[in-house]
């Protein structure tokens, strides 16, 4: 079915990004999954090509636009090329919004410049040892010392955590709020106290630094607090659901693509003295597969529309979010089985997209919360009379 979402300035920003892609990632992509980390100059080339920033307002060097399909632009682009290591998505549709949405002139001054050209790349620290989607478990402490916060406490999990300039910091600043004492201050680069653990060896996304992160008496100025005092919670709700888009688009375009290599190889793969797409089994498996992509493909569209104009809620970013990713765990599934043998060698694209879609089901807010999200949007109201 013909997409009817993108106008012709998105098509050619699609041509920009693949361009983007061929000249500075493709070549360089293999070396850094042997690295386990993205070259910084690959960020600067980013920022060069106007990559960064989407949503930035123009006066700091962004692209000036809320228009979310851009943002589903590269999160298609960067997920068919088999290279989701390079956290673009992170950088400018998670952090970003907590930049542009609740950092004052003087912090936007500061930190949205080097944002946009890549010379300031970013991470959020939410997760800890014993505290993932359950905010209320949240150790990490920041003591008020008057003319600066003093933090404790440590974060795992975090993407972008080596490389990181800039990490906002979601602690804990009163100790009797539950959720709802919870602040995010902004912790920088060479700030006395902070320290990096080891990058931690995932099974996927090799490239994609994911760091342990230690506090030991940072001295947080007073002005790096992001937003309201005790505002976190609120702050992270109102943000969680652009996260989602992001992390749902990426699974239905790597499933369409799974959809398509694997359609192409039983064409070519012969069994029983005749190609795989002969067989009644395979061609009921490709069906099934491209009629689960093209219904869920219908409702993301929907989906990322509406939030360009600023209409999608939490629920259905939610829906979005859980099915879009489980689609693109079973399309892997089945896709390598149909693969064979082959289909379990690294150097098979179906192989490391297996290995790379494994963690999307779980960051960003496991299958398990966007249901309960959703379940308690449905049942906790009060029955309508008729």
């Amino acid at each position: 079915m013909k997409r009817r979402i993108f106008r012709a300035e998105h098509d050619a920003f699609r041509e920009t990004v693949r361009t983007f892609l061929a000249k500075e990632v493709l070549p360089h992509y293999e070396q850094w999954e042997k690295d386990g980390i993205v070259a910084r100059d690959a960020w600067l080339a980013a920022g060069r090509q106007g990559l960064l920033g989407l949503a930035v307002p123009e006066e700091y060097g962004g692209g000036g636009t809320t228009d979310f399909r851009y943002s589903a632009v590269l999160a298609e682009e960067f997920t068919r090329a088999g290279t989701p290591g390079f956290a673009i998505g992170l950088h400018n549709d998670i952090i970003g919004p907590y930049l542009t949405g609740l950092a004052t002139d003087e912090q936007k001054q500061r930190w949205l410049p080097g944002f946009c050209t890549g010379g300031t790349i970013t991470a959020i620290a939410m997760t800890e040892p014993g505290a993932g989607s359950d905010l209320q478990g949240i150790r990490t402490t920041a003591e008020d010392k008057g003319d600066h916060w003093l933090l404790n406490g440590s974060k795992t999990f975090i993407s972008n955590g080596i490389l990181a300039d800039l990490v906002i910091v979601v602690a804990r600043t009163t100790p009797e709020g539950g959720a709802h004492g919870l602040s995010l201050l902004v912790v920088e680069r060479g700030m006395e106290g902070f320290e990096r653990g080891r990058n931690l060896d995932k099974i996927g996304q090799k490239s994609q630094d994911t760091a342990e992160l230690f506090f030991h008496d940072v001295r947080v100025p007073k002005e790096n607090l992001l937003g309201d005092l005790n505002g976190a919670f609120v702050h992270l709700m109102t943000n969680l659901a652009q996260e989602r888009m992001a992390i749902a688009v990426a699974g239905i375009a790597a499933a369409e693509h799974l959809l398509e290599i694997t359609t192409a190889y039983v064409k070519e793969r012969e069994a029983f003295g005749r190609p795989l797409a002969k067989l009644q089994h395979i061609r009921f498996e490709i069906a099934e597969m491209a009629t689960e992509c093209a219904v869920t493909r219908t409702f993301l569209d929907r989906c990322i529309a509406d939030h360009s104009d600023g209409e999608l809620d939490a629920v259905h970013a939610s829906m979005a979010k859980w099915w879009a990713t489980e689609l693109q765990k079973r399309v892997a599934d089945r896709c390598l089985q149909l693969h064979g043998g082959y289909g379990y060698m690294a150097e098979y694209p179906v192989a490391r997209a297996f290995t790379d879609g494994r963690i999307q089901t779980i960051y960003g807010g496991t299958t398990e919360i966007m249901k309960e999200i959703i379940g308690r949007s449905l049942l906790d109201q009060p029955s309508r009379k008729a």
